[in-house]
């Protein structure tokens, strides 16, 4: 089982070349599980390395609660853990005793005061199905355990041949980024956003591309995650805000831009200091930039995030809360950091007309961000009934492909005065007609338009589908400005 302190990974080795001698004889079955704590990052930033490391020291007692007095358990090197189980029925024995794990870690540890919540990915391999060679075995593990993190993380995967492909294509994929840095193959489309009162565009949204050689235009929801685990999140970051807020420079200067930045950006103790830097460089006033975050970022460093969000509010810069309502603690990050504004996330936006609660939950963000002072922008506004809806219940700033999809600086800047077109088209703009509180369907040739047209990653994070409708309240203070 777990001897005091878990196995060292050349003990593990030794035992899993023991239980292959043995794989094969009367049917018997070995599975090597692969483990990667999640949000484990997160707490050696925001709390130092010495809390870590004693972190590390309690998990695998929580793994061995879970085994059997047959199985092993080693720790392969920073926060990574395998499992030899043997005697047990597979696949079900793995899938079991992978879910009692999964199911276990989040259970707080407290360490030197601190409650500290964190998750696990599992990654499964088994023999003699999937070989029966230490090194095969554990990679093919490794293989499974990337997948199970790729799918969202507190996931157990089993290995596919497949993966030994994804794999390739990853390492691909990683060498042609860094080449692509090296190349200046990246490149910023600009999106803009509306403002409903003066039917004006007021700013545009950076978004990420590459000019891929062979490839064509890639967007960024192929890229960025493996940006992320691999470190060039880092240096592809600083180039977006460099080059956002240099290009920014040359718009009006009525103009704002916003970038979005992920978690692995603002943990930096550096990020503030290069915001700082190329604001200086570009000469861009600070009033005109905005970073947009999603409540995932908040969720895995909550402290240290909102530190540098007070800091950066601190220079002037806006900070806007992306992808509202998709997240799982929307109202208490409201309740701890004043925010610019709220983006109401498209799948709400892309509902109306079709699902009622998608117009509640709308109109239930606009009340709550309107009495807390906060600008309100609908992403995703794709058809007319959509906008009408939106100004109807009080959105101050729009953003779709009605007013245009996302266009290189020089193309984006020539739609500036879209807006007032897409206002004077609107019903709800024309005397004598009411507002409705609803939208009507799209027609078919709007339903047509908004399903054909290519759908582009705004953001460096994922998103998720939650929402709790919040009553309708007064304004109580004016925005935020």
């Amino acid at each position: 089982m777990l001897s005091p302190g878990c196995r060292t990974a050349w003990l593990l080795r030794e035992r899993i070349d023991e239980a292959l001698a043995r794989v094969g004889k009367g049917g018997a079955t070995l599975a090597i599980l692969c483990l990667d704590l999640d949000q484990f990052k997160a707490v050696n930033d925001t709390l130092g390395h010495p809390v870590g490391d004693v972190l590390l020291k309690a998990v695998p007692a929580r793994i061995a609660g879970c085994l059997s007095e047959q199985d092993t358990v080693a720790r392969l090197g920073g926060d990574e853990f395998a499992i030899i189980q043997v005697g047990a029925k597979q696949p079900q024995g793995a899938k079991m005793l992978a879910q009692r794990i999964i199911d276990g870690m989040p259970e707080p540890f407290v360490v030197h005061g601190h409650k500290l919540t964190i998750g696990v990915s599992v990654g499964v391999a088994l023999a003699p199905s999937d070989g029966v060679d230490v090194d095969a075995l554990l990679k093919r593990a490794d293989l499974a355990l990337y997948r199970a993190k790729a799918e969202g993380r507190s996931r157990l995967c089993f290995f596919e041949p497949g993966m030994d492909r994804e794999a390739q294509a990853r390492r691909t994929l990683e060498s042609d980024m860094r080449e692509a840095l090296a190349r200046g193959e990246f490149q910023l489309y600009y999106q803009p956003f509306m403002s409903l009162a003066q039917s004006e565009v007021t700013g545009f949204e950076a978004l990420l591309r590459w000019n891929h050689p062979t490839r064509g235009l890639v967007l960024p929801g192929e890229f960025i995650l493996l940006a992320e685990e691999t470190g060039l999140i880092a240096q592809m970051g600083e180039w977006i805000i460099r080059q956002a807020c240099a290009e920014a420079a040359q718009f009006p200067e009525t103009m704002r831009i916003a970038v979005n930045v992920s978690a692995v950006q603002v943990r930096s103790p550096h990020f503030v200091q290069l915001v700082v830097s190329a604001l200086a460089a570009s000469r861009l006033a600070p009033h005109r930039l905005e970073f947009e975050i999603t409540e995932t970022v908040l969720m895995e460093s909550s402290e240290a995030v909102v530190k540098t969000l007070h800091q950066l509010r601190g220079l002037g810069v806006r900070v806007a809360l992306d992808d509202f309502g998709t997240g799982y603690s929307s109202l208490s990050y409201l309740s701890r950091f004043p925010f610019n504004k709220l983006k109401i996330d498209r799948s709400f936006v892309s509902g109306l007309g079709t699902n009622p609660d998608c117009a509640a939950i709308v109109r239930a963000i606009v009340s709550l961000g309107t009495s807390l002072g906060m600008t309100i922008t609908a992403e995703g506004v794709e058809t007319a009934a959509q906008l009408d809806f939106i100004r109807a219940v009080g959105c101050s700033e729009a953003q779709g492909y009605l007013l245009s999809m996302p266009k290189p600086a020089q193309e984006a800047l020539g739609i500036l005065g879209r807006g007032r077109a897409i206002a004077a088209a609107s019903p709800v703009s024309r005397p004598g007609r009411p507002r409705s509180s609803a939208p009507n369907k799209p027609s078919g040739s709007s339903q047509a338009a908004g399903h054909h047209a290519a759908r582009a990653c705004s953001a460096a994070t994922g998103c998720r589908r939650r929402c709790v409708p919040i009553p309708r309240a007064r304004a109580s203070r004016p925005p935020v400005p």
